[in-house]
């Protein structure tokens, strides 16, 4: 049965740790919206550490993570960033207490591979959405529907894709984030059953031909023919090769999901974007695709 952690109220207790890469500068911004919306908020020790490109050296980061699985008192966790560096430390993690109480994990892009054990492993519930450090560039809307999925308050999009779409009606549990983490947790207890799940991706600053074959990997793997529905956000960043690949990534998609038939929508607003709108991740969604109009609703 999947666990779904208590939703935050006014008062509660956070902790903003930082797994991965190293913060450029301060968050103090972020953790004035966290505290507007009624939330104290506590730092990790090692918050602002620098080891080469890290927060930190593998121990620090992986202390401050633990500090906060254990402590009862912390509702939330948010990563600060991303990166790289997670997945470093992600098996010296003891998720004994934290099986016991469990509380949300929030982040993105690198954090795919944490959220993704939450799942695999414990059978629980975390959001994939805004981090502290792009809290200064996110938009209004992506911001509300963080606050939304933290405090359980009715969470539900709508919009129009510029690229069509395979339309179609699904329900399934939700599972996916960064395509190059969600491939790099294949082998390990971290990796997620995709049978009759709803996945959704994105990635940013990968040419052509890495989604190309990442999206292979999972094919041949056989996990693309099982799911109930395909979510594609963002896939941006993408430098130039001097020989163009030849096709998009929403075309190389489309071309390796043709043979399935359940409904695939693309420019969903998730990823590397300002308006990285929140994903519960480990719960039933409905998702209803036409050409143009998409729209997920929580369940």
């Amino acid at each position: 049965m999947i666990k779904q952690p208590a939703h935050l109220k006014k008062g509660d207790k956070i902790a903003i740790v930082s797994p991965a890469k190293k913060l450029p500068g301060d968050i103090n911004s972020a953790i004035s919206i966290l505290e507007q919306w009624g939330l104290e908020v506590i730092r990790g020790e090692n918050l602002y550490a620098e080891h080469h490109q890290f927060a930190g050296t593998d121990a620090e980061r992986t202390k401050d993570l633990q500090t906060f699985l254990d402590d009862p008192d912390i509702r939330a966790i948010f990563a600060s960033r991303g990166g790289y560096g997670t997945i470093r430390i992600i098996d010296e993690l003891d998720f004994t207490r934290f099986k016991e109480d469990p509380k949300w994990v929030i982040g993105f892009s690198d954090i795919t591979i944490l959220l993704s054990h939450l799942f695999a492993v414990l059978d629980t519930q975390s959001i994939h959405g805004q981090m502290p450090k792009t809290f200064d560039d996110a938009t209004p809307e992506s911001l509300e529907s963080l606050r939304k999925a933290l405090f359980g308050e009715s969470l539900s999009y709508e919009y129009k894709s510029e690229f069509k779409n395979r339309t179609g009606d699904a329900e399934g549990i939700l599972i996916g984030g960064n395509l190059t983490l969600m491939v790099m947790t294949e082998g390990s207890e971290s990796a997620v059953d995709y049978t009759d799940k709803i996945l959704f991706l994105e990635d940013v600053g990968e040419h052509e031909y890495a989604i190309d074959r990442l999206m292979r990997m999972l094919k041949r793997s056989g996990k693309l023919s099982r799911l109930k529905g395909l979510i594609i956000g963002t896939f941006n960043g993408i430098t130039p090769e001097d020989t163009p690949f030849g096709w998009s990534p929403e075309e190389i998609i489309m071309e390796i999901v043709k043979e399935y038939n359940y409904p695939v929508c693309f420019n969903f607003p998730v990823g590397h974007i300002d308006d990285n709108r929140s994903l519960i991740v480990g719960k039933a969604a409905k998702l209803s695709v036409d050409q143009k109009k998409v729209s997920l609703k929580f369940l």
